[in-house]
């Protein structure tokens, strides 16, 4: 208990996450006389899961297309498509930021590569302040359940180490996420339709205009069809696809383009990597700390005391949500992939939730994370990012935190919606 409440401490004065698990691991294996190499064992192991090498050469990509000028091209190519429809300019906001989320894998890139070209065209064409404000920072996170976001893979890694009756396929994940992803963005591209300006003209199509935006991202437009044309398909696995995706916007960023000096790619690779660094180095001494909590039966025990007070899936489900709406306010999404699923997933299984479903629960309550105090990331990046307190970014981001939350209860209690695509 003294041990507990040390552990505690530490993470209250800000020791790296990876300590904590690390160390708590290492006293479990302790007082269970097991040899402690288990842990190296375990982090070791990481080298014999291919798909792992898919989180690096993502993230690179990703982090290549945040300092190019693929964003504006982004922008200007779902503006001339979309943007004669009615609040067209904030729901091809609401696009943009979700697309490039999934390239990204981080929501604070995103508002820092978009917030500079949306949030002053969105002024201009007359929407309100707050309404801005709010949009920008939380759709900021809206691409987490779309292929090839880094959250999904990073869930499927985890899951894979978890002993299930059902296995979970990174590829599931990817179009299990595609409806739900869209659910979303429907619900406030709505609302985007419903606070457009009492002045809003609609914006004629352009079909010149189309072409050219379409020529200005013919190269990135490839993108999503190498990606998920390649995987289902059948022409290449997830590590395949992330390789493939990495070398192309390599090429395409720094040697068409010519967006990037190559003096620049290694501040880039080093940037990228460190996130990369911090979640592997998470992910491997969780896989320990995994281990420990199976040998112990802890999930076990802890299906067997819930279960003797919540005999209902949808109880459960509604208490689990609960739980990850405080769990975002409180973690990242990263190091609540890596902590909480190994535990979560198997007393889930016992309530029949497939795992596939229970992972887009988790990730679309994390989602609202972003933008819920006190930790929401998205909150203070935008804060720096449009100089406005951060109080004021909360209560311009509730009107969508409301909708995204009807959203998540809808994903919750509706299984087909996630599950319709891979069964």
């Amino acid at each position: 208990m003294i041990f507990v409440v040390l552990l505690i401490l530490l993470a209250l004065l800000g020791a790296p996450l990876f300590s904590i698990i690390g160390s708590s691991a290492l006293w479990g294996f302790h007082n269970a006389e097991i040899d402690l190499q288990v842990v190296a064992i375990e982090i070791y192991r990481l080298a014999d899961m291919p798909v792992l090498l898919a989180i690096p050469l993502f993230t690179f990509a990703g982090y290549v297309l945040g300092e190019s000028q693929a964003p504006g091209r982004l922008v200007r190519m779902t503006n001339a498509l979309l943007g004669w429809v009615p609040g067209g300019l904030a729901i091809v906001s609401l696009i943009a930021c979700a697309l490039f989320t999934a390239f990204t894998g981080a929501s604070g890139v995103t508002i820092v590569a978009l917030g500079a070209l949306l949030y002053p065209a969105l002024k201009h064409a007359g929407y309100a302040e707050r309404f801005n404000l709010g949009l920008i920072t939380t759709s900021g996170s809206l691409g987490l359940l779309f292929a090839p976001s880094l959250p999904l893979i990073l869930y499927g890694v985890v899951a894979q180490q978890v002993s299930l009756d059902t296995p979970v396929s990174i590829d599931d994940l990817f179009l299990a996420g595609i409806l739900p992803g869209m659910l979303m963005l429907a619900m406030l591209s709505a609302w985007s339709i419903w606070n457009q300006p009492p002045q809003h003209t609609r914006v004629k199509v352009d079909r010149q205009e189309i072409l050219a935006a379409i020529k200005d991202a013919a190269w990135e437009i490839p993108l999503p069809i190498l990606i998920l044309g390649g995987i289902y398909g059948g022409y290449v696995v997830v590590s395949e696809a992330a390789a493939v995706t990495a070398v192309y916007v390599l090429i395409v960023e720094v040697f068409i383009k010519r967006e990037i000096p190559l003096r620049e790619l290694p501040r880039i690779i080093r940037e990228s990597m460190m996130l990369v660094g911090a979640i592997i180095i998470i992910l491997g001494v969780s896989l320990a700390s995994t281990n420990y909590l199976v040998d112990a039966e802890i999930p076990s025990q802890l299906f067997d005391t819930i279960r003797a007070h919540i005999d209902n899936k949808w109880t459960f489900l509604i208490l689990l949500n609960l739980f990850l709406l405080v769990l975002g306010m409180m973690l990242d999404i990263f190091s609540a992939l890596v902590i909480i699923i190994p535990i979560i997933l198997p007393i889930a299984a016992g309530y029949g939730i497939h795992p596939v479903h229970l992972g887009l629960i988790f990730l679309a309550n994390m989602q609202l994370g972003y933008f819920t105090p006190p930790v929401g990331m998205n909150l203070f990046i935008a804060s720096h990012r449009f100089n406005k307190p951060v109080m004021e970014l909360y209560l311009a981001s509730l009107p969508f935190f409301f909708i995204l939350l009807f959203a998540v209860l809808v994903i919750t209690y509706w299984p087909a919606l996630s599950l319709f695509l891979i069964t």
